[in-house]
C-alpha cells in the first residue's frame, strides 16, 4: 500500500490536532478515510461474526411494545425469544430489559427473529484484514503503542448501541451507508447508567454539541468520556479505530513480573529498629520501607525495570492471535520478494522499540526481543515505523529469521497489484 494522506482536515496540522483536540474536543474529518469505501460489504461482517475465532457481540434493542409480549421467568426474559432463561416463576409479567447482549460464539440461529433494531460488533478486525490494518498509517500522528484495535459495527436502519461514552480516544470512520452521530457532555465516574441493562448506557447526554450524518469515508474523532450516540440511517458499517493507554494496575502487575527476574530484590530489606510494643507495626517502619521502594524506583536499576514493564504492557495484544492455516516456506518468501512483494508490519500485532543511550530494545506482543543483531534490529525498527521492506533490504539477513517474523505474525507479505 502506498503512503496514505493523514486523516486530518487540510487546515489542521498534526501538531494542532494534538494540542487543541486530542483528549479535549471532537473533530469531524470529512473524507478522512476514503480508502474504506467499498472495502467491505455487510455480508462480509455478518459472515465473520459467525466465525468461531471471531470476537463478536450481538446487541438487540426491543421497543416497549415488544417488551410487553415477552414473558418473564424468574425475573428474566424467556430464552425462546432470544434472551436469557431461568426456572419458571410467573408468566404474567413483562420484561423490563430493553437491551439484550449475546457474545461470541454466535450462530445463524442468533440472527433469526431479530427485532428491527440490532447491531453486530466484531473486534480486532485488522487480524482478519491486514489491508484494513494498514489504514492505521493515516493516523501516524498517534504513536503506534497507543493503538488498540479496529472494531466494526454493522447495523440496519435504526440500529444503535445506545447513548454511552468510552474511556479511550476513538476515530469513528464510516465505511458503508450513513450513521447519524450526536455528541453531548463529558462524563465521569458519577455518571449514572441505566440499571439492569447488559451494556453501559445512560439517558442524559446533556447539551448536544454535535449532530450530523456521516457519509462513507467520513471520520469523527471522539475524545475519552465524551458522550455519544450513533444511529444507523440505513444499512451501515462504522469502523472504530480505538486508542489505548495503560492503567495503573497493568503497570504495577508488569513491574512485579519484571522485578521477579532480579534475584537481588529478594534479599530482605535493612530497616532501623526502635523499641515498640510487640504487636505494633509502627508508621516509622512503613515509612522506611516506602523510602527504600522509592529509592529503588528512582535508581538506574528501577528505571530499567519501569522501562521494560511499560514496554511489555503497551506491546501486549488484547486478543489472541489467529493461527494461520497456510504459511509459505522460505523459498516461496524469497521468490515473492524477488517478484516485487514487500514486507510490512502486521498491525494486528504489537511491534515497537524503546531507544536509550544504550541502544534500541524491541518488543513484540508483550515480549522483549533479545539476541537480535544490529541489522535485524534496524530492519525491525523500520517495520515498526511503518516502512515497507523489499528484496534489496534483506540481503544481509538470514531468510529463516524473516520466516520466524512471518510465523510470529509480526509482518505480512504485500503482493504487488
Amino acid at each position: 500500500m502506498t503512503s496514505l494522506k493523514l486523516c486530518l482536515p487540510d487546515a489542521i496540522t498534526p501538531e494542532q490536532f494534538l494540542a487543541e483536540y486530542w483528549q479535549k474536543k471532537p473533530l469531524l474529518i470529512k473524507q478522512g478515510l476514503p480508502q474504506l469505501i467499498g472495502m467491505f460489504e455487510p455480508d462480509d461482517i455478518l459472515s465473520l461474526a459467525l466465525d468461531e475465532e471471531a470476537s463478536a457481540r450481538l446487541i438487540t434493542q426491543r421497543s416497549v411494545s415488544d417488551l410487553k409480549s415477552i414473558p418473564i421467568k424468574n425475573g428474566k426474559a424467556d430464552s425462546s425469544n432470544g434472551n436469557y432463561n431461568d426456572d419458571d416463576n410467573s408468566d404474567n409479567q413483562t420484561s423490563t430489559s430493553q437491551w439484550q447482549l449475546k457474545k461470541s460464539p454466535l450462530t445463524e440461529a442468533d440472527f433469526d427473529n431479530l427485532p428491527e433494531q440490532w447491531t453486530v460488533l466484531v473486534q480486532n478486525l485488522e487480524q482478519w484484514s491486514p489491508e484494513l490494518g494498514q489504514l492505521w498509517q493515516a493516523l501516524d500522528f498517534i504513536p503506534q503503542w497507543q493503538r488498540d484495535d479496529i472494531m466494526v459495527s454493522y447495523a440496519p436502519k435504526g440500529g444503535s448501541v445506545g447513548k454511552h461514552y468510552d474511556d479511550y480516544d476513538v476515530f469513528l470512520a464510516q465505511g458503508y451507508g450513513q450513521r447519524r452521530w450526536q455528541l453531548g457532555k463529558f462524563c465521569d465516574e458519577q455518571t449514572e447508567f441505566v440499571a439492569d441493562e447488559p451494556i453501559r448506557i445512560f439517558d442524559d447526554m446533556g447539551e448536544i454539541i454535535f449532530d450530523e450524518i456521516l457519509e462513507a469515508g467520513d471520520v469523527l474523532y471522539v475524545p475519552p468520556k465524551l458522550s455519544h450516540f450513533g444511529v444507523a440511517q440505513d444499512d451501515c458499517m462504522t469502523f472504530s479505530f480505538g486508542c489505548r493507554r495503560p492503567n495503573v494496575m497493568q503497570v504495577i502487575d508488569s513491574l512485579a513480573d519484571v522485578a521477579t527476574n532480579d534475584s537481588e530484590l529478594f534479599i530482605p530489606m535493612i530497616l532501623p529498629q526502635a523499641p515498640q510494643a510487640s504487636g505494633e507495626l509502627q508508621a516509622e517502619s512503613i515509612d522506611a520501607i516506602t523510602a527504600q521502594l522509592l529509592q529503588l524506583l528512582q535508581s538506574e536499576r528501577g528505571a530499567d525495570i519501569i522501562r521494560q514493564a511499560v514496554c511489555e504492557v503497551v506491546s501486549k495484544r488484547q486478543y489472541d492471535a489467529l493461527v494461520p492455516e497456510d504459511t509459505m516456506n522460505t523459498d516461496e518468501l524469497i521468490q515473492a520478494l524477488a517478484q516485487g512483494a514487500t514486507l510490512q508490519a502486521d498491525y494486528s500485532n504489537r511491534l515497537l522499540y524503546n531507544q536509550t543511550a544504550k541502544g534500541a530494545t524491541l518488543y513484540a506482543n508483550g515480549q522483549r526481543l533479545d539476541g537480535l543483531d544490529n541489522y535485524a534490529t534496524a530492519l525491525l525498527i523500520r517495520l515498526a515505523d511503518g516502512e515497507n521492506i523489499n528484496a534489496d533490504d534483506i540481503a544481509d539477513i538470514d531468510p529463516d529469521d524473516l520466516m520466524e517474523w512471518l510465523e510470529n505474525g509480526w509482518i505480512w507479505v504485500d503482493y504487488p497489484e
